[in-house]
């Protein structure tokens, strides 16, 4: 592959990436909680990790061409933001500094957040769409291992920017307990905003 070329892809990649959306919502409550963040991260990263794969290998054209699948997709991950962030509503993360049971946490956030991106429709058919156009059928490597190289910069992408995101959130909130229940609460709201975002624009 080509530097231009790569380096047209992690602009497009950043920019999506920076755009606030349900990641972004997520990585703000993990901050607020103690010792969330990097299990989150880590689950917010793995489904990005694996949307990257089944693109790469060619299952993601094939899954797309099976009728309803997108449909059904869409909707499964709506309902899931939908249910977190309705749980996030009516008990924001609460900042504290105080030791909570790590293995609790580290399984329970890693899993809502590999749930987050993993089953966000978005995120699968960004990479669906943009992937293909910066491969190179006469490279000299094969087009899956160019998509899985491209992926690999997209999360570590993700993994600057959703770190930046807890750690600014743990920094700025946690000495500010009612402002960090109104973020957290907000933070739910977004997450039920594009859920039914989602679910509009599949019906349309």
């Amino acid at each position: 592959m080509q530097i231009v070329t790569v380096a047209g892809f992690w602009a497009v990649s950043m920019l999506f990436v920076i755009t606030p959306g349900a990641d972004w919502a997520y990585a703000i409550s993990a901050g607020l909680t103690n010792r969330a963040a990097v299990p989150s991260v880590s689950g917010l990263l793995l489904g990005h990790l694996v949307a990257t794969i089944i693109v790469a290998i060619g299952a993601g054209a094939l899954i797309t061409s099976v009728p309803h699948a997108t449909t059904t997709l869409t909707m499964v991950g709506a309902a899931y933001l939908l249910w977190l962030g309705a749980a996030m509503l009516r008990n924001p993360p609460k900042a504290t500094n105080q030791d909570t049971d790590t293995q609790t946490v580290w399984w329970r956030w890693a899993l809502k957040g590999f749930g987050v991106s993993g089953l966000n429709p978005k995120v699968f058919l960004l990479f669906l769409a943009i992937l293909p156009q910066f491969t190179d059928l006469e490279a000299s490597w094969p087009v899956s291992v160019q998509m899985g190289a491209l992926g690999l910069l997209h999360v570590f992408n993700c993994t600057v920017i959703y770190i930046f995101v807890s750690v600014f959130a743990k920094a700025v909130l946690r000495s500010r307990p009612t402002v960090a229940q109104m973020v957290g609460r907000f933070s739910g709201a977004a997450m039920m905003g594009i859920a039914v975002f989602l679910v509009v624009e599949r019906i349309h």
